[in-house]
């Protein structure tokens, strides 16, 4: 159930994004890349586990790195690192040792991932005949 409720949530985010207009700035998926890597960090504070917290900001450095070279280079590295991190999201629970994510989480945050790396590259091939800050 965790796994729709994240692909649920995300195609509402970034419908609400492309019907506000957010998603029309190249910054936009990107902040959503780093602030989706962000959540294992909370948890880690959450579950007061600083060991945790050492290992999941090393990773949420390397997503933040994804995102700005994304930012920076081109949007599929975006989606690719977003598709990354579902699959980060899938390994979690058997390579990081965090007291505080829920169990549902890594479900749901892979659904979500897998979701909006989706929605955004269809956005980039949408966005080739459209005048969209998108690459």
């Amino acid at each position: 159930m965790e796994y729709l409720i994240g692909i649920a949530l995300a195609l509402a985010v970034a419908l609400g994004a492309r019907w506000i207009g957010f998603d029309r700035d190249r910054a936009f998926y990107p902040t959503v890349l780093i602030v989706i890597a962000s959540y294992y960090a909370l948890f880690a504070v959450m579950g007061g586990s600083l060991s945790a917290l050492a290992v999941e900001s090393v990773a949420l450095g390397g997503f933040a790195l994804l995102a700005i070279a994304g930012f920076k280079l081109s949007p599929w590295i975006v989606v690719a690192a977003l598709a990354g991190h579902g699959v980060f999201d899938w390994l979690h629970p058997g390579l990081i040792d965090n007291p505080g994510v829920p169990a549902w989480w890594p479900g749901f945050c892979l659904g979500y991932d897998l979701a909006a790396a989706g929605f955004l590259s269809w956005n980039i091939r949408q966005a080739r005949g459209r005048r969209l800050r998108m690459d």
